[in-house]
């Protein structure tokens, strides 16, 4: 027995329990038909030319329906005679290569065959200016050299920064069409400027590029499509502005203000671009962002297969697993990093053996008055959390809770013989 097997085997492991939150939520039923509404509004539709050459961005989140979405856009541009073409606007992702990207969208279910459309995926880009202090305005070839851009995108709180506009429309014209090169200026001075810098950007963009109007998202905290809404160039930094103030109110949470270790089943680019949302977990890479729960530790099994390798957000836990480890693709992990200038998020964690093990450590080392008391919770991840698993201590501040149901008894983890996970 090795000193750390030593160091676990009287570790006790606390009970669990699962629990059920529910969340006051809209949520919209046929997207082709909203679709086709908010594209034939008067300011949107008169824009849609017939022979025209229509860019359409779709970028690297798992956002709900986007290959819906992307799909009733181009059967509707088709509709009105116009020639539509997607193209993948992830800054970085994808291993900052063409066909990288391509597959990250094709994940997602947008593939040629799929949307009926041509799907243009390149890295180069031209300039469309500087901002006052240097920093170069970039936008992918292929868009800016259409007759003009739809912005699609979801709107939601960044990870890494505050500002007017964080993660939505006016990020995707900046960095989502900038590709590497523009995310990597619009970064350059790191997300303390960045809420600056996006706006600043993106006036260049709205000015020189022949973006049309944008098709904004907003998901409830079922992870399901709350809100499309379309709007003329001219308006997408107000609406950007607007409905991030939704999103915020809509996103789920973890109903606890304190854990002493929470347990991520998975984590990947589809479900936050740091692979777990800080907004959930409360840790950030930078201190230019708070909010959430406090937490102790932090453990993650998995990444998902849709991630391809790229773990960022793994440096954020405290413990992972050799299999999480051996499957990373250190190349698109690192690529993203020196990107965003921000490398905490692709440091390595404590590298345990199997889940049992990585659990075991972080309950050993919590800091729990009674380690098998410590308040523990277990969730899918960060972007499902209507249903986890709490420990027995908790159970209590659960029930209190008129939201929450607890489902049954707690019961003890159940492993393999190998110590991985069985429930």
């Amino acid at each position: 027995m090795s000193i750390i097997q030593e160091m676990l085997s009287k570790v006790p492991l606390p009970r669990m329990v699962k629990i059920r939150q529910e969340f006051a939520c809209s949520a919209i039923g046929d997207i082709e038909s909203t679709v086709t509404t908010e594209l034939g509004k008067p300011g949107v539709a008169e824009l849609i030319l017939p022979g025209k050459r229509l860019a359409i961005t779709v970028g690297s989140r798992g956002i709900a329906d986007i290959d819906k979405i992307a799909l009733a856009i181009v059967n509707e541009l088709k509709r009105r005679g116009a020639l539509p073409f997607i193209v993948p606007a992830m800054g970085s992702h994808g291993g900052s290569t063409a066909e990288g990207q391509k597959e990250v969208i094709a994940a997602l279910g947008v593939t040629e065959e799929r949307m009926g459309c041509p799907i243009v995926s390149s890295m180069e880009v031209v300039e469309l200016g500087r901002l006052a202090n240097g920093l170069t305005v970039l936008m992918d070839k292929n868009a800016f050299e259409s007759d003009g851009i739809i912005v699609l995108n979801r709107i939601k709180p960044h990870t890494a920064f505050r500002g007017p506009c964080e993660s939505g429309l006016v990020k995707m014209i900046t960095i989502g069409l900038g590709k590497q090169k523009g995310a990597d200026s619009c970064h350059a001075y790191g997300f303390g400027h960045m809420a600056t810098h996006i706006l600043e950007m993106t006036e260049i963009s709205l000015a020189k590029a022949p973006i049309l109007f944008g098709v904004a998202i907003v998901e409830n905290a079922y992870d399901r499509v709350a809100c499309i809404e379309a709007m003329p160039a001219s308006e997408i930094v107000a609406a950007d502005q607007r409905l991030l103030v939704t999103a915020k109110g809509n996103m789920p949470r973890i109903p606890f203000e304190y854990m002493d270790i929470l347990i991520v089943d998975r984590i990947g680019k589809e479900f936050s671009g740091d692979g777990m949302d800080p907004n959930i977990t409360g840790r950030y890479s930078t201190p230019f962002a708070t909010g959430g729960p406090t937490v102790n530790k932090i453990v993650v099994f998995d990444l998902t297969e849709e991630t391809h390798g790229n773990a960022n957000g793994i440096g954020i836990a405290d413990f992972t697993t050799r299999r999480l480890v051996n499957n990373i693709n250190f190349d698109y992990s690192y690529a993203n990093a020196f990107t965003s200038t921000i490398t905490v998020p692709v440091r390595l964690p404590v590298i345990m053996e199997s889940d049992r093990d990585a659990i075991m450590g972080a309950v050993k080392t919590c800091n729990a008055k009674e380690l098998a008391n410590a308040r523990v919770v277990r969730i899918r991840d960060t972007l499902h959390l209507s249903e986890m698993w709490v420990s027995e201590a908790m159970i209590p501040e659960a029930a209190k809770q008129a939201n929450i149901t607890v489902l049954g008894e707690a019961a003890e983890m159940r492993f393999s013989s190998a110590g991985d996970r069985l429930d």
